[in-house]
């Protein structure tokens, strides 16, 4: 009976459970998607009481099978998302979600009583994003708004560890959801900000991703890890299976640059371009930057087609044609068209850029892709040390796989390798890997395919 390692990824639109042996083979998987529900004040979140009661399910049918011998479950989930429990360890409160509103006398309120704005978000290495997107803000809005319920609070999780609780009643912290843009750490300090503790707000001291908990599914005892935050998660695999130091371009919907190896202090003009920090799994500052390139592609990609009449994926078929890019960059002096004065120029260049002067589709996407490459360029060089030392660049996502962006990529990074990694479900896989010791299984992987 072959030993795996299950993982439950929990994404806002998909769900899923992935089973990994002991080489750290995906062996089984399967995705769920679920209705979501209301919040008390109508707003919609996910529904809990069903993504928990599914994991309790698929791990009962998963060790009553008899097909796989379950040793270990871990979780990946999404941030920026609190959980309070009473002193009896009842929930209450639902997974309020991050585009929830709030007031925005909140987070003014606290920059005013810690150093004002820039360097709160300098300390905490958080971009005050809105919304619920700091995590932090939801204790203090539940403070503020619903004294009530914060009163009767005993325990406050983060997602990722709610769903370590439900299968193992402890109550734990871990490094990534903390170091989460959510205004709780202090990367001067590497300790909780010292507003939490002036708010009655207090929250376990954070454990290191590799450890674990004993839990029953039935008969069956199983370990369960801390849970962990998809984002750091995606990159165990490459802090695992690197011998070198390396920056990794993460790229899809956003594109998420990371920089394990950069240990220098956040500046506020960096977070002013989008920066942040996260933490690893062992509480190392990540230096990270982001960029909706995805996006960006997605709005572009569509206009293209609709104008030159071909299918919206079409860009998939166009190749690299060097002299092509060289021509575009003496027609249009190397100055971007599409994004005229960088990423915040994205509508005006919707607005103002006309088609027409291009001749054909190849023509228009090739110039799209140097204009958003030279966007990411600029991304990627935020997260890069004054003494630099890493000579490898990953690129992973759906980007890993555009000839046009790759090229680009290696003209300017001469003095770096860019490798294009093919790791499906990193954030699952992280997961897997950090528990991977504690159960005897291999705790590297392979970073490409071939």
């Amino acid at each position: 009976m072959k030993e795996v390692i299950a993982v439950f990824d929990i994404g806002k639109t998909n769900k899923k459970v992935l089973l990994f042996d002991e080489d750290m083979q995906l062996v089984f998987q399967h995705e769920q998607k679920f209705p979501v529900c209301a919040d008390e004040d109508g707003f919609e979140c996910d529904d809990i009481d069903r993504i928990t009661d599914w994991i309790k399910v698929e791990l009962t049918n998963l060790t009553e099978a008899g097909e796989y011998n379950l040793k270990a479950v871990n979780f990946s989930t999404y941030g920026a998302s609190l959980m309070f429990l009473d002193e009896n360890g009842k929930r209450l409160t639902p997974v309020y979600n991050y585009l929830k509103e709030v007031p925005e006398s909140i987070a003014t309120t606290l920059f005013d009583q810690n150093g004002g704005k820039d360097e709160f978000c300098r300390r905490t290495a958080s971009p005050a994003l809105g919304l619920l997107l700091n995590s932090g803000i939801q204790a203090l809005w539940l403070k503020q708004e619903k004294p009530e319920v914060f009163a009767k609070s005993r325990s406050i999780l983060h997602f990722p560890q709610y769903l370590t609780y439900a299968l193992s009643g402890q109550v734990v912290s871990e490094p990534t959801s903390i170091g989460c843009h959510t205004f709780m750490w202090d990367f001067d300090k590497m300790a909780y900000h010292p507003w939490l503790k002036d708010n009655g707000i207090e929250l376990p001291q954070p454990l290191t991703n590799d450890q674990v908990f004993d839990a029953s599914i039935g008969d069956k005892k199983i370990l369960v890890g801390t849970g962990i935050h998809d984002s750091s998660s995606s990159l165990v695999p490459y802090l695992k299976g690197s011998e070198e130091p390396f920056i990794l371009v993460s790229t899809g919907t956003w594109c998420i640059t990371m920089n394990p190896f950069n240990s220098e202090p956040l500046t506020a003009e960096q977070l002013e371009q989008d920066c942040l920090c996260f933490l690893s799994p062992d509480q190392q500052q990540v230096k990270s930057s982001r960029l909706f390139m995805g996006h960006f592609h997605e709005v572009w990609a569509a206009k293209l087609a609709e104008h030159f009449k071909t299918d919206e994926n079409h860009f998939r078929y166009v190749k690299c044609d060097e002299e092509l890019i060289d021509s575009l960059n003496d027609r249009f002096k190397n100055e971007s068209l599409f994004f005229p004065t960088g990423k915040k120029s994205f509508d005006d260049g919707l607005k103002l850029v006309g088609l027409t002067q291009f001749s054909n589709y190849e023509e228009a996407y090739t110039k799209l892709m140097i204009d958003l490459t030279a966007l990411c360029i600029t991304s990627i060089h935020l997260v890069i040390p004054e003494n630099d030392e890493t000579r490898k660049l990953y690129i992973s996502g759906g980007f890993a796989r555009n000839p046009i962006f790759i090229h680009l990529l290696n003209q300017h990074f001469v003095q770096k390798q860019i490798v294009t990694s093919e790791i499906d479900n990193a954030s699952a896989l992280g997961a897997a890997l950090v528990v991977a010791d504690r159960v005897g299984f291999r705790t590297t992987t392979k970073l490409t395919k071939n």
